[in-house]
């Protein structure tokens, strides 16, 4: 293509000629988000009083009063009907007590077994113990429940590998991890499973577990308890002497043995409630169609209970950008020129520990996602990321993620607006499918791109105090913040008052393992 008929292409693009105007309104109202008013919110957000806003924690209700108490000052509506918040419910599980008995004799906890923390509460017999080898079942691979009948049944396996066997997958999809031996006995109808381990006596096993948000469950893996290779003697009889020579040497065989087992497993549950924080700007004539912009107000709280993960950059800067675009909104609607789509402005707690709160949002929506043009995710803006500490525009870039994935138009907006106003590097490098960082599924905008809901993620990359205490505040660039904001609410505000909600024409591509 000419350069002459690349001229003459744009010049007949109204998208291009608006592009090359700037909109007075919106200058006026980004002029607002300024590097004072984002020092102020994060000193507040990622100081010691927040304690590292873990979730749950009272410094993350901290933080939620502080955000919803600033939405109120600003005017905006709540997010969720009457309420600025939305809640979501995490429950903890305390073992209460764990036992096997084989042929009428307790074993000892930490000992000869453990349970699985994941286990239900339950009490199950059985007269017999299949044994499937490894438990392993890896497409055309490897089978070990061939020709085996499982069904309700009891089943005994080994940890770990055989010498000539290369799984197809690696780390905790692994068929061959302990997460992949208890998918595989469940999808093949186990009723409990025993695992095999050679590493017995253990430590004593942490009778609490850690909160998480999947109490009710679609399914339930089998019973599961890990022994020792000497109860294991004992369940097999003549075939379990020598038991770890006959497993290096792959010579103990698939079958049944008689044994009276008792397992039993009882447990505690403890529950409670975290929430997102939802402010709303209503729109004009489009107002039933939404740009949501998000991010995560949670951080990674204590270490040893002592030491404070302030979270400045991670994602206290998201959070901080969150809080100075609201008003940058609010101002432009008070000056009568508010708009045309209404503006949701998210923060979602729980990041950290699985994408929660935006994973809640998006299989509970407030306003409906296929009425939601776009959702613009801010985490971690406050930093230069350790790939560009000696690059000449260290101050002035952005990385841009996921606006190649969902819609044709996200990336060419991105590119006018930032021409027009922001004039920033644009680095689209963790666009690449095959990147091993994988950012694009790693923050609160998947759960909307899952969804069909056209995302960008805003980041600076990580760098040397990431997860660390050393994320404080004073460590932050407040004006290069300020900038990188402004970026967002200018193509917010493109995205809130453009004619046409965003072309939804792209497939989104998983790599493997997702």
């Amino acid at each position: 293509m000419t350069r002459k008929f690349i001229v003459i292409l744009l010049l007949g693009s109204p998208f291009a000629l608006f592009a090359q105007k700037k909109d007075k309104h919106a200058t006026k109202a980004a002029a607002t988000i300024t590097a004072a008013d984002m020092k102020k919110h994060l000193y507040v957000i990622a100081s010691k009083e927040m304690g590292g806003r873990d979730t749950p924690s009272p410094g993350l209700e901290k933080a939620a009063n502080y955000i919803e108490e600033h939405f109120k000052s600003l005017g905006l509506l709540p997010g969720n009907k009457e309420s600025y918040r939305q809640y979501y419910p995490l429950y903890k599980d305390s073992m209460l007590g764990a036992i096997i008995k084989v042929n009428g004799i307790n074993l000892e906890l930490n000992k000869d077994f453990q349970p699985q923390t994941s286990n239900y509460a339950a009490e199950m017999r059985f007269s017999e113990v299949v044994f499937a080898g490894y438990g392993i079942s890896d497409g055309e691979k490897r089978d070990d429940y061939k020709d085996l009948n499982i069904a309700g049944k009891l089943v005994m396996v080994l940890d770990g590998t055989p010498a000539d066997y290369k799984p197809s997958q690696t780390g905790f999809r692994s068929p061959a991890s302990a997460f992949g031996k208890m998918n595989t006995a469940a999808s093949k109808g186990a009723a409990a499973l025993l695992i095999i381990y050679n590493n017995y006596p253990r430590k004593s096993i942490n009778t609490t577990g850690n909160w998480g948000m999947n109490s009710y469950k679609v399914s339930q893996t089998p019973f599961t308890f890990t022994i020792s290779q000497e109860v294991a003697s004992k369940i097999m009889g003549e075939d379990g002497n020598a038991l770890p020579e006959k497993i290096k040497a792959g010579q103990l065989p698939v079958k049944s043995y008689a044994a009276e087992i008792d397992l039993a497993y009882s447990k505690t549950t403890k529950t409670t409630a975290v929430s997102n924080v939802l402010g709303l700007i209503e729109g004009s004539d489009l107002k039933d169609e939404y740009v949501v912009i998000t991010a995560h107000y949670d951080h990674i709280g204590k270490r040893n209970d002592t030491i404070i993960n302030y979270g400045a950059d991670d994602d206290g800067s998201g959070t901080t950008g969150i809080l100075e675009l609201a008003e940058a909104f609010m101002q432009a609607k008070k000056a009568g020129k508010g708009t045309r789509r209404s503006v949701l402005f998210m923060t979602v707690s729980g990041e950290e520990k699985g994408l929660w709160g935006s994973g809640y949002y998006s299989n509970h929506p407030v306003y409906p996602l296929e009425k939601t043009t776009v959702d613009l995710n801010i985490d971690m803006i406050g930093r230069t990321g350790s790939e560009y500490l000696k690059d000449k525009d260290s101050t002035n870039y952005i990385y841009i993620i996921g606006d190649d994935k969902l819609s044709s138009d996200l990336a060419v907006i991105t590119d006018q607006v930032n021409n027009t106003y922001s004039k920033l590097k644009l680095d689209r490098k963790y666009n690449d499918p095959n990147d091993p960082n994988r950012f694009y599924f790693r923050s609160d905008h998947y759960n909307f791109a899952e969804k069909g809901v056209p995302i960008i993620f805003y980041f600076n990359g990580t760098h040397a105090d990431y997860h660390r205490p050393t994320d404080t505040p004073d460590k932050i660039n407040y004006p290069m913040m300020a900038k990188r904001a402004q970026l967002v609410f200018y193509t917010a505000w493109e995205m809130a008052n453009r004619d046409n909600m965003l072309k939804r024409d792209l497939k989104l591509e998983k790599p493997k393992g997702f």
